[in-house]
C-alpha cells in the first residue's frame, strides 16, 4: 500500500492514505490534518519552518522570508526564477515547492511507516486562466517535482471531481452534483453523475458532466479588503495636490503575497522614498515608509485575511495597525467586503454557470450544490451561488478537507488494485 493523495492548496494543503477498506488524512502538523502552505526561510537560525509554524516564525520576528500562496506560481514566467531570502542568498521559486510538496511526503511516510512511490495529485480545472500551454507547463511542473522527490508514478485529478468522489460516498441514491471547489486561487467546478452503482466503476469519464474553472478566489478577496480596508489609510485611491491620483503600483504589489517582497529592494525603496512631495497628506507617505523600512507587508496582508475572515458571515471588526503607527486602526464590515469583492462574486457566479451550460443541461436539472474549499466559508458567496440554481441542495462538505479524501478515494480506485 506504498500510494497516497496530495491535495496541494494555494492556502491549506493535505495528504490521504490508504486505512483498511478506506482512506485517511494523516497529520501532517501536530495532530492537525491539514497544513498551510506557507514557508519560512528563518536565515536567523538557517532553518525552513512549513506550515503555522511558518508564519508564528514570522510573526515572531526572526529574519527571514516567508512564502505563501506558491501554487498560483506554477505555470507563469516567475516559476523559473528566483527570489530573494534576506541574507543575500537565493532560490528559485519552484525549489521552494518542491521542499513543501517533500515536506507532506515525509510527515505522511512518518505517519504511515513506509515509503510510498505513486501518488494521486489535485489540479486545479485551470491553473492558468486562458493559456492552454502554460496550464500543461504547470502540471509538467508539479508531475517532474513528485517525480524528484521520489514518486515513481504519478497520476492527476481535478480537485471539484475529487471533491465529488467524497460527497457520492455519503449518498443512497442517483444525483447530478455541481461541485464548488472555491479555495484560495481558483475557483473550479465540475458537474458530475454520482451514486452508489456509479461509485464501483474504475473509470468514471462518462459521468463528468462538464468542468470549468476560473482564476479567482479567497486570496483575490484578500488583496480587495486590504486595498478597499487596510492601504486607504496608507493612500490608496488618494490624490494628490493636483487631484490626481498618487501612483496605485506600489500598492497593489503590497496586497500580492508573492510581490510583497519586490517592495523592499534598495532601488524600489529608494525611488518611493523621492515621492513624498506627491502626497497631499504626508502621513500616507509616512505609513508607507515604515512598512517598507520595518518589511510589514506581510503583516499587513495578514490582517487583511483575518478581517475578511471575520466580517465572512457579517458583522464587522477594527484592524488594529498598530505596528505601523500608534493608535493606527482601520473599520471594515461585511457590506464593505460585499461591496468591494463584488466583480470577483460575479466572476465567480459566471464560472459556475458556465459549468453548466457546457454540459448543455438546464440549471433546473442540477439536485445539488455541493460546497468545498476554504472560501466557501464566505456567506454572501454561497448565497450568491445557490440563488443561481435555486432548485439546487446546498450541501456543505468539510472545506479544507474534502478534496483531499476524494483524492484519496480516486487513489485506492487506480492503486489498490495493484498494492
Amino acid at each position: 500500500m506504498n500510494f497516497c493523495a496530495i491535495d496541494f492548496g494555494t492556502s491549506n494543503s493535505a495528504i490521504a492514505l490508504p486505512h483498511h477498506a478506506s482512506v485517511r488524512l494523516v497529520p501532517v502538523e501536530g495532530t492537525h490534518v491539514t497544513l498551510p502552505t506557507a514557508v519560512f526561510f528563518n536565515t536567523d537560525e538557517d532553518v525552513q519552518a512549513y506550515g503555522r509554524a511558518a508564519v508564528e516564525s514570522y510573526i515572531d520576528g526572526y529574519e527571514g522570508r516567508l512564502m505563501r500562496s506558491m501554487k498560483s506560481i506554477l505555470g507563469s514566467a516567475l516559476a523559473e526564477s528566483t527570489t530573494d531570502l534576506g541574507d543575500g542568498s537565493a532560490i528559485r521559486y519552484l525549489d521552494v515547492i518542491t521542499l513543501f510538496v517533500q515536506h507532506l511526503k515525509q510527515r505522511a511516510e512518518a505517519a504511515g511507516q513506509r515509503m510510498l512511490q505513486r501518488v494521486v495529485m489535485g489540479r486545479p480545472v485551470f491553473f492558468v486562466d486562458g493559456d492552454p500551454e502554460a496550464d500543461r507547463m504547470a502540471q509538467a511542473q508539479l508531475e517532474a517535482i513528485a517525480i524528484s522527490i521520489g514518486f515513481r508514478e504519478v497520476e492527476f485529478q481535478y480537485e471539484p471531481i475529487a471533491a465529488a468522489f467524497d460527497y457520492e460516498a455519503r449518498l443512497d441514491h442517483e444525483q447530478v452534483v455541481l461541485v464548488a471547489d472555491i479555495g484560495g486561487g481558483t475557483s473550479d467546478f465540475s458537474l458530475v453523475r454520482v451514486g452508489p452503482e456509479r461509485a464501483k466503476h474504475l473509470h468514471r469519464k462518462s459521468d463528468v458532466l462538464a468542468h470549468h474553472g476560473v482564476h479567482v478566489a479567497g486570496t483575490d478577496y484578500d488583496k480587495r479588503v486590504e486595498l478597499e480596508g487596510v492601504l486607504t489609510e496608507f493612500g490608496y485611491k488618494s490624490v494628490d495636490s493636483k487631484g490626481k491620483e498618487v501612483p496605485n503600483r506600489i500598492y497593489f504589489d503590497l496586497a500580492t503575497w508573492h510581490l510583497i517582497n519586490t517592495v523592499y529592494s534598495p532601488r524600489r525603496a529608494g525611488e518611493f522614498a523621492l515621492l513624498k512631495h506627491i502626497y497631499s497628506e504626508p502621513a500616507y507617505h509616512r505609513r508607507l515608509m515604515t512598512v517598507i523600512d520595518r518589511r510589514l507587508g506581510h503583516a499587513l496582508a495578514a490582517r487583511a485575511e483575518d478581517a475578511k475572515i471575520a466580517v465572512s458571515a457579517g458583522g464587522e471588526v477594527e484592524i488594529d495597525l498598530d505596528e505601523v503607527e500608534e493608535e493606527l486602526s482601520a473599520s471594515f464590515d461585511a457590506d464593505m467586503l460585499i461591496a468591494c469583492s463584488r466583480d470577483e462574486t460575479q466572476r465567480i457566479v459566471d464560472a459556475a454557470r458556465h459549468t453548466v451550460e457546457l454540459a448543455g443541461i438546464p440549471p433546473c436539472r442540477v439536485d445539488a450544490l455541493y460546497f468545498t474549499g476554504g472560501s466557501t466559508g464566505l456567506k454572501f458567496l454561497t448565497d450568491a451561488l445557490s440563488a443561481a440554481f435555486p432548485n439546487a441542495k446546498p450541501v456543505v462538505g468539510d472545506r479544507l478537507s474534502s478534496v483531499a479524501t476524494g483524492l484519496g478515494i480516486h487513489a485506492r480506485r487506480v492503486f489498490g488494485a495493484a498494492a
